[in-house]
């Protein structure tokens, strides 16, 4: 049975790191698509111009459109041969990072990733997720190679609205419940090998930060502080998740999120808002404790993500509104079928209803 471990080749964490740029990006190359979101072009791009320079790499700015979508990133592979770029490097948020590496990929690049948030655990890994143009989730694009590098600046990380701080922490944490879910069931990650137990135990410790530091972590963000609270959901937000969803596997939690951009009316929520309930959905499925359940309850309403169909922006969940839902979730291809046991449409509705009356419950109290 094949098991492996996957992670980006470097992982760099600390104050000022993004003014570095250029040193690691000259390791790869001399001419770079710098991949930036629209906050990072208005507030970064001139900076970067002129450390790029002075290290002799040609420096070919790019705005993100704001979807990763298969027509984006055909866009900028164009950029890419036309200005005879050698590297990518990718500056923002999780969208703008599977972007770039896609755009790596097909062009056949080193990437180097450096996120201006700590949202998803998106910058580690060796896969990039696509969109429509719409928003719609279309497919998984498994890539051969992790990140070169991935850089964290926590000057950066820390200005940032604390939602999307609050959202990574979503995100994060589904790692260890689908994880350990992969293994129970002898699942494949998106490797397609078997999960290893190092990334199980990375993606314990990546829950058990957030229970700890969590809410330590949102109020100094909230404040624009770098604390070690920060610092470790930070690394528990990017790192430890990526290694942990990566080489530990996917299940309910994330075909759920997938299922919910199938309603406009979630458009509007972050993705680690919607796995957050996903997360609460598979721990419903799994039939678990009532201590596991409200431990999980309890640190999403310390931090504010959404444990309700309302909070997510479905104010109104008729049938067949969470159905059309349930079918996505359930979809063949979809990792819901990791967990340890047969999943239909019908039990994904079951479940993501009780969740939702689960969640209005504690609202209430």
């Amino acid at each position: 049975m094949q098991k492996i471990i996957m992670s980006p080749s470097r992982y760099v964490q600390g104050a000022g790191e993004v003014g570095k740029l250029p040193e690691h990006v000259e390791k790869f190359g001399s001419s770079a698509l710098v991949l930036m979101s629209g906050t990072m072009m208005r507030t970064k791009a001139d900076q970067l111009k002129a450390s790029f320079e002075a290290a002799g790499i040609k420096f070919t700015p790019e705005k993100f459109n704001g979807e990763c979508s298969k027509v984006e990133i055909a866009r900028l592979q164009e950029i890419v041969k036309a200005e005879g770029c050698d590297v990518i490097v990718g500056i923002g948020g999780g969208k703008t990072l599977d972007t770039a590496k896609a755009t790596a990929h097909y062009q056949k690049l080193p990437v180097v990733i450096a996120p201006s948030i700590a949202s998803t655990d998106a910058p580690c890994s060796a896969l990039s997720v696509i969109y429509t143009e719409d928003g719609v989730f279309d497919e998984y694009l498994v890539l051969p190679k992790n990140p070169e590098i991935v850089i964290m600046d926590t000057d950066i990380i820390k200005t940032a609205p604390a939602r999307l701080f609050i959202s990574g922490m979503g995100d994060a944490l589904a790692t260890y419940f689908e994880a350990q879910a992969t293994v129970d069931s002898n699942g494949t990650t998106m490797s397609g090998a078997h999960p290893t137990r190092s990334a199980l135990a990375l993606a314990r410790l990546c829950y058990d930060i957030l229970i700890e530091d969590g809410l330590k972590a949102k109020l100094a963000i909230e404040a624009a502080t770098c604390t070690p609270a920060v610092e470790n959901v930070i690394e528990a937000n990017t790192y430890l998740s990526g290694v942990g969803f990566e080489s530990g596997g996917l299940a309910a939690a994330h075909a759920i999120h997938n299922g919910f951009t199938v309603l406009s009316e979630c458009h509007h929520m972050y993705h680690g808002e919607k796995v957050a309930f996903g997360t609460l959905v598979q721990l419903i499925m799994e039939n678990r404790s009532t201590e596991d359940i409200e431990e999980v309850i309890d640190f999403c309403l310390s931090v504010g993500l959404p444990i309700t169909l309302a909070e997510l922006g479905c104010t109104e969940p008729t049938p067949e509104k969470i159905m059309a839902v349930a079918v996505a979730a359930a979809d063949p291809g979809e990792t819901i079928h990791n967990m340890p046991f047969d999943v239909d449409a019908d039990s994904v509705y079951a479940a993501i209803m009780a969740a939702d009356a689960l969640g209005r419950l504690y609202l209430c109290e």
